[in-house]
């Protein structure tokens, strides 16, 4: 067992080989530019993020059909991180159910440190390996469940466990890292390495590597829903109206992809029961609203398919 100072000198090597951790010269005298100038700079950098988003984009591609595929099944897909990085899953997890109608179990951000570390650092969580097992398998983690892990460094101990664990129990395994050769890819099944180089404050990973981070998180649950049918003609067709800004959503919508007025998508609304999708099958094929519900469960679901099917 290697003592405090050997541990201490293998950690500081480790990170001095990090992109994320590298110090740019050319922002050594950030302390001396006026605001305008800060803003310029901090912005240059911001974008050189999608660009190294778009690298990545045939792994991301891989995940979203490995995820989509899992959910047709019946699957689960669950984001882990520490820190900003577990708090992008979370972020992303709490967002489906008002987007795209889901269960909340269907999609699940877990962070190191548990519910408290969403708001405040929890200390030595992203260390915790015991932890991340034990979450996933209170959760009886499967063949059928993607596991994604967000780590910035790529050597987050809580993420690596995590996917090591979901490997093991037959789990799509999935890794979300903003340095080459990280160790989180390494024991996943699918790595996707957004390098975005030295961040505008040396080590400060909430910054891009925090939005390449949210930027790929966006596309594997957005476009794996797309592909679920929860979209159409690039509309949220499966939203839950939860609040009145929702509700007046719903109504644009079936107002919008129907062509007709708003006195008329709230009422087909209102014999739908709510249901976007169902209201603009009953409008688009003039079918009643059970014909209609039985017309989409038949057709898993898919808005396009169930109106062919009832033309």
């Amino acid at each position: 067992m290697p003592d405090d100072t050997t541990r201490l000198t293998e950690l500081l090597n480790e990170l001095s080989q990090l992109d994320t951790e590298a110090q740019d010269a050319e922002r050594g005298d950030l302390d001396l530019l006026d605001t305008a100038e800060l803003v310029r700079r901090m912005n240059a950098e911001d974008q050189r993020v999608p660009t190294a988003v778009a690298e990545r984009s045939a792994e991301i591609a891989q995940a979203v059909d490995g995820i989509t595929d899992r959910f047709r099944r019946g699957g689960r897909l669950v984001y882990m991180g520490a820190g900003t990085a577990g708090r992008m899953g979370v972020l992303d997890a709490s967002e489906c159910p008002p987007t795209f109608g889901t269960d909340p179990s269907m999609v699940v951000g877990l962070i190191a440190g548990g519910e408290p570390a969403i708001r405040s650092a929890v200390e030595n969580a992203e260390d915790d390996e015991d932890a991340a097992i034990v979450a996933l398998r209170d959760m009886e983690i499967g063949a059928l469940d993607t596991v994604v892990g967000i780590s910035a460094s790529g050597r987050t101990p809580y993420v690596i466990s995590g996917l090591k664990f979901a490997r093991e129990q037959g789990a799509l395994a999935v890794a979300i890292a903003s340095n080459r050769d990280s160790a989180i890819g390494a024991v996943a099944d699918i790595a996707i390495e957004v390098v975005t180089g030295p961040e505008f404050i040396s080590g400060s990973t909430r910054l891009k590597s925090g939005t390449a981070q949210k930027l790929v998180v966006n596309m594997l649950t957005t476009l794996s829903m797309i592909k679920l049918g929860k979209t159409y003609r690039g509309m949220m067709v499966d939203l839950l109206a939860t609040n009145e800004k929702l509700h007046a959503r719903s109504i644009r919508t079936v107002s919008t992809l129907a062509g007709v007025g708003t006195p008329e998508a709230a009422s087909a609304l209102r014999e739908a029961g709510g249901s976007v999708k169902l209201a603009l099958l009953v409008l688009a094929t003039g079918a009643s609203a059970e014909e209609g519900a039985s017309a989409l469960e038949a057709a898993d679901g898919i808005l396009r398919d169930a109106i062919a099917a009832l033309r």
